[in-house]
Order: structure tokens, then C-alpha cells, then sequence
């Protein structure tokens, strides 16, 4: 039943052409953030010390290939952070760089002296936390959905398509080396619909698969069941975002 979900926060963007054109020429975009409810860190502690040194090498470590792990601090329970960054799989690795680097200013600014935070842009992803969370699937601890308010001309048939499209991809994405895959679908004589799916490449297969499907049915607490002409579900492991315009690099 709806109201037995758990309360997820919910950002309506109205994705006209234009504005599409600006968040995907914008790397550095931001997108939302959450900070953790305990476990504070004080200026100059050692926390703060393996903190920073963790965010320095993920901005170092992520940008060749998209992702990066960090953990300093070694076996210290109170004072190890664990880090991981994550760009989306189309950009540059400069373009990476920059996004990771603005990340992990950006989140130590909006979360200050927590151990654990999280924020996301448009084309990256970055995290931390005193806590081991490598290779978990952390979509259901947390997530957010961005929706195109505009509703398809023929939604019936549109959200059949949109379901399609992505359950095609979520099947790619499990198999490809990134956890990473993009399509586009006819839905017209003149019109495509754009997907893209992504997963943190410290999940297992079967871990990103689930991540993807459980996201996807999302769809009808997101997106009007996937009425809506865009989308997305966004989560710490995995998310997935359509659109009837191209908002990915091929």
C-alpha cells in the first residue's frame, strides 16, 4: 500500500529542453546530499586528518575510470572513514575530476563534522563514513527521485515503454565491466526515449541487478508509474534516470 513506503524526499525539476541542455553541460551540478544523524568529528582530530586524506584520494584515484575506494585509518574503529566516488559513465575523466573535487568540498561544507555524508551532482557521486559499507547495497537506506512534472501524451503506452527500456538496461548494466549502460528506444515516427542506469562498481552482479529492479519499481512513487515524460530514482549504490531528449554522451 503507498502509504506503508517509507518517506523518500521528493524534487519536482521541470526538464524543459533548455534547462536539459544546461544541467548536461554543467558537470559540477548539484543534486541533493544527506549528512549521517550521529557520529560527529571535531576540528583537527584525527577523524578530520584521515577524512580529508581519504577525499584527496578518491579526486586522485576516481577520475581514470570512473570510480574509487578509499579507506584510511587503518583498523580504528572510531577514526577509519571509508570513502567511494562514482562518475557517471559517459564524462571525461577531467570532467570527473572536477566533479569529485567540488564534491568533496561541497559535502564537508553542507555536513559539517559528521562521519558520515553523501552528496550527488549530476555526474558524480561521493561518500564517506566511519562505517564499512563496501560492497552493501545502500539504495535502501537512502534515496531521492527528480521527476519532469509534464505528463506523456499517451501514458499508457509511454510507461510501458519507459519499464522496457530500462528493465533492458538494468540487464546490460549487470553484465557490462562498468555496471553502467545506456539506450535509447523508438516512440515514434520522429522520437526516442533516452535511458541510462547506473550501478557503484563495488557491487557484485546479482547485488547491482537487485539495486537496479528494486529502483525501477520505484517507478510508481517516482514518476506516475512511468507517465511522466523524465525521471529518475537516484540511491548510494545504484540509480536510473529516462528522458525523451539525450542527456548522455554515447
Amino acid at each position: 500500500m503507498r502509504q506503508s513506503k517509507p518517506f523518500l524526499p521528493i524534487l519536482l525539476l521541470i526538464f524543459l529542453s533548455a534547462l536539459g541542455n544546461i544541467i548536461t553541460t554543467v558537470n559540477a551540478s548539484y543534486l541533493y546530499h544527506t549528512c549521517s544523524s550521529s557520529d560527529n568529528y571535531t576540528m583537527n582530530s584525527l577523524y578530520a586528518s584521515n577524512l580529508k586524506q581519504a577525499v584527496d584520494r578518491l579526486t586522485n584515484s576516481a577520475p581514470p575510470s570512473g570510480f574509487g575506494l578509499s579507506s584510511t585509518g587503518g583498523k580504528d574503529s572510531q577514526n577509519q572513514v571509508n570513502g567511494l566516488a562514482l562518475c557517471r559513465g559517459d564524462i571525461s575523466p577531467n570532467d570527473c575530476k572536477t566533479c569529485v573535487t567540488s564534491a568533496g568540498q561541497d559535502i564537508q561544507q553542507r555536513c559539517p563534522y559528521k562521519k558520515g555524508a553523501a552528496i550527488w551532482y549530476d555526474s558524480c557521486l561521493l561518500k564517506y563514513s566511519n562505517a564499512k559499507f563496501f560492497g552493501k547495497n545502500q539504495n535502501g537506506g537512502f534515496r531521492f527521485y527528480l521527476v519532469n512534472v509534464r505528463e506523456a501524451d499517451d501514458p499508457t503506452s509511454f510507461k510501458e515503454q519507459v519499464k522496457n527500456l530500462l528493465n533492458g538496461l538494468s540487464e546490460t548494466a549487470k553484465t557490462s565491466r562498468n555496471l553502467y549502460a545506456i539506450g535509447d528506444l523508438e516512440i515514434g515516427s520522429s522520437r526516442k526515449l533516452y535511458g541510462l542506469v547506473q550501478c557503484t562498481r563495488d557491487l557484485w552482479t546479482a547485488d547491482c541487478k537487485k539495486c537496479l529492479d528494486d529502483a525501477i519499481a520505484e517507478l510508481p512513487y517516482c514518476c506516475a508509474n512511468g507517465a511522466k515524460v523524465g525521471g529518475r530514482v537516484v540511491g548510494g549504490s545504484c540509480n536510473f534516470r529516462y528522458e525523451t531528449y539525450p542527456f548522455f554522451t554515447a
